[in-house]
């Protein structure tokens, strides 16, 4: 056991190493640089509280969270719920089922720059594909990420596409554990399908919708790529999110204490909302 113990640790270690380098570091690093004034090139002074009081001042702190809870809004219902229901689908014997669940899960693994850029093809204002068949019948093209009204629930719709595959996949697999025999049990106590699935599949499919949850909740706030490449945060501040809004005073202002401040509320926000979510679904029962 000793001997084996000691080859799964090196074929760990290199993980390990990358892991402390790159992400656990970095991370420890970003705690201490969230006291400090530091603009990358000058000498960095010790500010205290400085930064992270100035928070509580910044109004456009709370327009990225504002915006950033928006967009959790909208992305979070769906992912859910229609995830769950594509999953209940593609569960049935149906005819080229698994043809779909490999079409489904495409969006996923496509790299977010790349699913923003066809996204902005296809919302384009004067060549986009889904003005031109609005046009077609006779609707107004839409001005889908220039306009401030619609910019935030373009992006979401393209979040939604990406991940409801992968959503979906975990669903199934959280399907496909629950014993047959159950269902069996219930058809013969004269259950219909509607009863089956509130009383047997619903609750036992708990643990896997409170871990979507949490990774919607973690993708959402932390949601970049795609706004990056689609609208920068843009038109003015209508989508610009906490994350972007880190970027752009880290590493394009160069206000690295007032970044990593951010940061760090970020991750605070991040921590209630799981703590919330798990205590709205009740795991421990």
């Amino acid at each position: 056991m000793r001997k084996q113990g000691k080859i799964a640790a090196l074929f760990l270690l290199p993980y390990l190493l990358i892991f402390v380098v790159f992400r656990f570091g970095p991370s420890v690093a970003g705690l201490f640089v969230g006291f400090l004034k530091w603009n990358i090139v000058g000498k960095a002074t010790f500010a205290g509280l400085n930064n992270f009081t100035k928070l509580f001042r910044d109004p456009i702190f709370y327009t990225a969270l504002i915006n950033t809870l928006k967009f959790l809004l909208m992305t979070l219902p769906p992912l859910v719920i229609l995830s769950l229901l594509l999953a209940v689908l593609l569960n049935q014997k149906l005819r080229f089922r698994n043809t779909v669940r490999t079409i489904s899960i495409i969006p996923y693994v496509l790299i977010p720059a790349v699913v923003g850029i066809i996204w902005n093809w296809l919302y384009d204002n004067n060549f986009g594909i889904l003005n031109y068949y609005l046009k077609a019948i006779g609707i107004a093209p839409v001005e889908w990420l220039t306009n401030d009204k619609y910019a935030l629930f373009s992006v979401a719709i393209v979040t939604v596409w990406s991940y409801m595959g992968y959503n979906m996949i975990l669903y199934l697999a959280g399907l496909q554990d629950i014993s047959k025999e159950l269902y069996e049990a219930s058809t013969i106590d004269g259950a219909n399908k509607v009863q089956t699935f509130m009383k047997i599949t619903l609750p036992l499919l708990k643990p896997i919708t409170s871990m979507i949850i949490t990774l919607t909740l973690i993708n959402t706030i932390q949601v970049f790529d795609q706004i990056f490449v689609m609208t920068n945060g843009g038109p003015g501040t209508a989508t610009l999110t906490l994350v972007q809004y880190l970027y752009g005073t880290a590493f394009q202002n160069y206000n690295l204490g007032y970044g990593s401040a951010l940061g760090i509320a970020i991750l605070a926000i991040l921590v209630v909302m799981v703590q919330i979510q798990s205590r709205l679904l009740k795991l421990d029962e």
